[in-house]
């Protein structure tokens, strides 16, 4: 009955707060996952996690979810031994302000389906030491109203077919142990939501997840898109946004007829009237909580300085992204501080 419940405050619109929401908003909060050539890495000065003021500040503009990435090889220093107590910590003090503010904390692996650069499922990275990670982070941080697990940002470094089947064996792992987390399932290769429908190999993301199994149905396939020419997301270039209505269309086609739910995890462009344009269509298009679970933003953090995609607030005016954002956020007031 618990499982049951779950499922529909999910998918017909009660909205409890935190990762129990019907549609999560939010941004990417970066800065744990820089600096990857440098493992650990010093906290403070190669990395860093967000600061409360952050969290605060973009409760204040309506979003409810804060995605926050991070590296594998940070939190597990070496395969399948216990997690560092330090950094464990940093997660556990924004999760902790998270539950104050009401806001889910979706965890993001960011390590592209390797550790310390060798591919999950190679000799040097077996598939378990993959769900033995997880399940040592659901244990050690237990709270599923307030954490959702994002298993890993573009997991370009695999095949479609040996990632979805790493994600399936983690999930059902997670579930076995106990665990009720809001899991995001990223899509495979680079996420990319252009090329859902597309195969590689002979094998497409809508074919390799579209009878993906989570016991509890407590999931969704995590997409990226950008909006430069070759949606990397590496140029404030745009293009024109009937190509991204087409995009989002054939997803939402896909989904009329399927079970399966989709997450935005990252999508962001530049400040260019065309670029924005390109914003309000992917927004429009996820505003369908049927079919979308919801959205985090790419991105802010105070690392970022001049980056042209970033929101974080600063002594200039209001980013531009950041007021087209706010046309599809709840209407709040309060305090707006992230100085």
């Amino acid at each position: 009955m618990k499982q049951l419940l779950i499922c529909c405050m999910l998918w017909t619109g009660v909205a409890w707060g935190g990762c129990l929401d019907a549609s999560l908003t939010g941004v990417n909060l970066s800065g744990a996952e820089f600096a990857a050539q440098k493992l650990p890495g010093e906290l403070g000065t190669d990395y860093a996690y967000p600061r409360r003021n952050d969290l605060v500040y973009f409760k204040s503009t309506g979003m409810n979810l804060i995605r926050l990435p991070f590296r594998w090889e940070r939190v597990q220093h070496s395969l399948k031994s216990p997690l560092d107590t330090a950094e464990v910590a940093q997660m556990e003090h924004v999760i902790g302000w998270a539950r104050e503010l009401n806001l889910c904390v979706l965890l993001d692996m960011h390590n592209y389906g390797t550790y310390r650069s060798q591919r999950i499922g190679s000799d040097a990275v077996d598939g378990s030491a993959f769900e033995d990670v997880w399940l040592r982070l659901a244990a050690a941080l237990p709270d599923a109203n307030t954490t959702a697990l994002g298993l890993m940002n573009e997991p370009a470094a695999l095949p479609v077919a040996q990632w979805s089947a790493l994600a399936q064996s983690a999930v059902l792992a997670l579930r076995r142990s106990g665990s009720s987390h809001l899991v995001m399932v990223g899509s495979a290769r680079w996420s990319g939501a252009h090329e859902w429908e597309q195969p590689f190999n002979g094998l497409s993301s809508a074919e390799a997840f579209e009878h993906f199994n989570d016991p509890l149905a407590r999931f969704a396939v995590e997409l990226h898109q950008y909006a430069d020419n070759n949606y990397s997301g590496t140029s404030t270039d745009c293009i024109a946004p009937q190509r991204l209505e087409k995009i989002m269309k054939a997803l939402s086609v896909w989904g009329q007829t399927r079970h399966v739910h989709f997450f935005m995890g990252e999508f962001g462009t530049g400040n260019a009237t065309a670029c924005l344009a390109d914003l309000r269509v992917m927004l429009k298009a996820m505003q369908n909580n049927r079919l979308w679970l919801g959205w985090s933003y790419w991105a802010a953090g105070a690392r970022w300085g001049p980056y042209p995609f970033s929101i974080q607030p600063g002594p200039s005016a209001e980013a531009p992204q950041l007021t087209v954002l706010r046309e599809f956020l709840p209407v709040t007031t309060g305090l707006r501080s992230a100085q």
